[in-house]
């Protein structure tokens, strides 16, 4: 079938979504010899309109998992896609722990937007709790495995002469009802809740307002950054792109279930592709 753009849509706090999302987008625009475009839904402002998509273009979509589900936050957002029978391939990134049943979950969602998934795919991603867990990825192999990807993506698309006929892509995890949200415990298995959590802010702040900037649910106050006005998604935006590291976490819970997490899952997990 004829494909007229890619795309590469994507909500990306950290930039790791982001980084995997437009590397496979570009290299299958760049396959198909087709026009290339981006659409960053991760600050508010963005996700004022409806994503809408036309039935000539291939839309390559990426969210990271939170607790091992798409983030709750978009679903609302998400749920007012209008594919128009665009194609497209569910992308996801997690912090090296599982991506649970967050594949399955995008898929469906596109799927229910008219969206037709013919590939997807669970890279890994610096986890947004720490510098140690996933370090530095995605990095120079999972870009590799990406670019792989989108050369077979490229090739499934040139394939297919009739998309009703395509049935959503096979990937792991279970179908709805999915499973709830990863808890953390503690190891005598008492639930950790760090849901009202917040980073704080230490004296070394400059008040460049450059968290405020990229805080994905516009939470934290231009005017205060000390102050929150709205709730936090440990997204890790504003720590990790915090010039002078003045954001940190000091709830003994938080720290618990970060230091848990970096001392459990030390192995090197891999991008899973399904086709």
């Amino acid at each position: 079938m004829m494909i007229k753009k890619v795309w590469a849509v994507f909500f990306s706090a950290t930039g790791t979504t982001e980084k995997v999302v437009t590397k496979i987008a570009k290299t299958v625009a760049q396959s198909l010899g087709t026009e290339y475009g981006t659409y960053d839904f991760t600050l508010p402002e963005a996700r004022a309109g409806n994503l809408k998509f036309n039935a000539d273009d291939l839309v390559i979509f990426g969210t990271p998992v939170y607790a091992g589900r798409v983030p709750n936050v978009m679903l609302k957002y998400l749920a007012a896609i209008e594919g128009n029978d665009a194609i497209a391939v569910p992308v996801v990134l997690y912090g090296n722990r599982n991506y649970d049943d967050a594949l399955i979950e995008l898929r469906d969602i596109l799927e229910k937007g008219k969206l037709h998934t013919v590939a997807a795919a669970a890279f890994i991603g610096e986890h947004s709790f720490s510098y140690t867990l996933a370090k530095n990825r995605p990095d120079d192999e999972d870009m590799k495995a990406a670019v792989d990807f989108a050369g077979k993506v490229s090739d499934k698309v040139k394939s297919i002469t009739e998309i009703s006929l395509e049935k959503p892509i096979d990937v792991k995890g279970i179908p709805d009802p999915y499973r709830g949200y990863y808890q953390p415990r503690d190891r005598k298995g008492t639930h950790i809740d760090i849901r009202k959590v917040k980073p704080l802010t230490n004296n070394d702040c400059i008040d460049c307002l450059i968290c405020a900037d990229v805080c994905p649910m516009g939470s934290i106050s231009h005017e205060n950054v000390r102050e929150y006005i709205g709730i936090c998604i440990k997204c890790g935006a504003c720590i990790k792109k915090c010039p002078v590291q003045a954001k940190y976490y000091e709830d003994e819970g938080f720290l618990y279930h970060k230091y848990e997490l970096e001392e459990e899952y030390t192995r090197r997990a891999e991008p899973e592709l399904f086709l």
